[in-house]
């Protein structure tokens, strides 16, 4: 099947990565490739099987999937997106993994339906955060601008620095039309797609075209970064 997606569980709790495996093979169009116990079997499972996505536990023994997922990013050979799935609800653990480079950061409390998703979403290139946790990252690198400490590290999500004070203070520097403004208002709001859609009043696949256009012009890895660009520069 050539449109399948390819997914390894990451889970040092078996009975937890087989729950996993349950939800995502119930999908006609989810395969799961592999499994791994830890952060160094993930490395090494993910450079033999290239899967598309990684769901990535937190706390393992051996190394943790924060350590893994920077590994894993940082690997020119490892293509996959890393979806963070976690039971801890805790700061340090979201803003670890999205300086990491996760394209998703999922509790373990979520809905079966909320796994699929954030699979799907990470496969794409997106990004999948939930409001809450959009609204809190949008506030750490707010605080990083306004106090010049905290920047984005290497491994952060790619966004253009925010321009300095002037004439054209919180003007956007790149040169969007005025309908991938309105999207990229629409993504800062935490809207999905398929909201999206609905407001302006388009298809999803055209509003799929407009992200893309709008990541492509700001330099943004992703949802979330361009969520950030657009917070800089008050479209949001």
């Amino acid at each position: 099947m050539t449109d399948e997606l390819r997914v390894l569980l990451v889970d040092d709790h078996a009975v937890m990565r087989a729950g996993f495996r349950m939800i995502l093979e119930a999908e006609p169009d989810i395969r799961v490739v592999g499994e791994a116990g830890t952060g160094t079997q993930a490395l090494a499972q993910a450079s033999v099987l290239q899967p598309d996505v990684i769901c990535m536990d937190v706390q393992m023994p051996d190394m943790d999937g924060l350590e893994a997922t920077r590994r894993l990013v940082a690997s020119p050979e490892i293509t996959a997106a890393v979806v963070v799935v976690t039971t801890f609800d805790r700061d340090d653990y979201l803003f670890q993994a999205l300086e990491a480079g996760a394209s998703g950061f999922l509790l373990k409390n979520a809905g079966p339906e909320d796994l699929v998703t954030a699979v799907r979403v990470a496969a794409a290139g997106d990004a999948l955060l939930a409001p809450s946790v959009t609204r809190r990252v949008i506030e750490r690198f707010a605080h990083a601008t306004e106090t010049g400490h905290g920047h984005p590290s290497r491994t952060s999500p790619e966004v253009p620095e925010p321009i300095a004070p002037d004439d054209e203070a919180l003007a956007p520097v790149v040169p969007l039309t005025e309908r991938e403004s309105e999207v990229l208002r629409l993504l800062a709001d935490a809207r999905s797609n398929a909201e999206i859609a609905a407001a302006l009043y388009i298809g999803e696949a055209t509003v799929k075209t407009h992200v893309s256009n709008v990541l492509q012009k700001l330099g943004a890895r992703d949802r979330v970064a361009a969520v950030v660009w657009a917070h800089r520069h008050g479209l949001a």
